[in-house]
This record gives structure tokens, sequence and C-alpha cells, in this order.
């Protein structure tokens, strides 16, 4: 986690305060704690400067917001994957209930109708 204190712009900080609170929604497993700092995110995110360095490469803002985005990825994959877990748990347990609902990661796909190898060179 980075403290306020060590970055270039106070939108920085804002922003790297808002992951610090969706990374604890995640790690207690709080779905509502993880609604709201998403949403508090999209409020920071709105608020983004519309600075000269932002798009310096070279510049402190730029290097941070990038540090940043590559935080928030890494959270977004946390979320997907608990995602993943529940629709499995749910599965599980209703498993009447998964056959009207989309998988996680994309569309359900119908099975083929060739046989194996005409499948198996299809999907290839």
């Amino acid at each position: 986690m980075t403290s306020a204190a060590t970055t270039s712009h106070p939108w920085i900080g804002s922003l790297q305060a808002e992951l610090d609170a969706l990374q604890a929604a995640l790690l207690m497993g709080d779905a509502a704690g993880v609604e709201r700092a998403s949403a508090a995110m999209q409020a920071v995110l709105k608020q983004a400067p519309r600075d000269a360095a932002l798009a310096d490469p070279e510049s402190a803002l730029h290097r941070d917001t990038r540090i940043a985005a590559q935080r928030f990825a890494q959270l977004r994959q946390a979320v997907l994957r608990a995602s993943a877990q529940n629709e499995r748990a749910l599965g599980s347990l209703l498993p009447q209930q998964t056959l009207q609902r989309q998988p996680t990661y994309g569309r359900m796909v119908k099975p083929s109708s060739l046989g194996g190898a005409g499948r198996g060179f299809l999907s290839a």
C-alpha cells in the first residue's frame, strides 16, 4: 500500500486511498464494501487531472498513474476470481440455477455437432 505522503499529486493520494479501501474490502470478503469502494474509485477517476504532466512519460504524475493502474488491474482480477468462485459454489449448491445464468468469463458455447477429432481441429 502506498501512503499519500509519498505521492507527487493530491489526486494520486486520493486514488491510492481508494485502492487501499478496495483491497481491504476484498481481503475481508465484504461484498458491500467492494461495491462502495468501486463506486468511490469511479468518482476519483472522474476527477483525474488534465495536466500536461499526465501526458509526459517522464513525469512523476504519469509514473504514479501507471503504478496505480497496474494495482487496479490486479485488484480487478481478484474481483473476477472471487466472482467466479462464488458462481462455482452457487452452481454446486443450486445446479438448476446455473443453467439460467451466463458464466463470468464469457458466453456459453453450444456443444458442436461434430465428433471429437473435428471439434479438436476446429478449436485449435
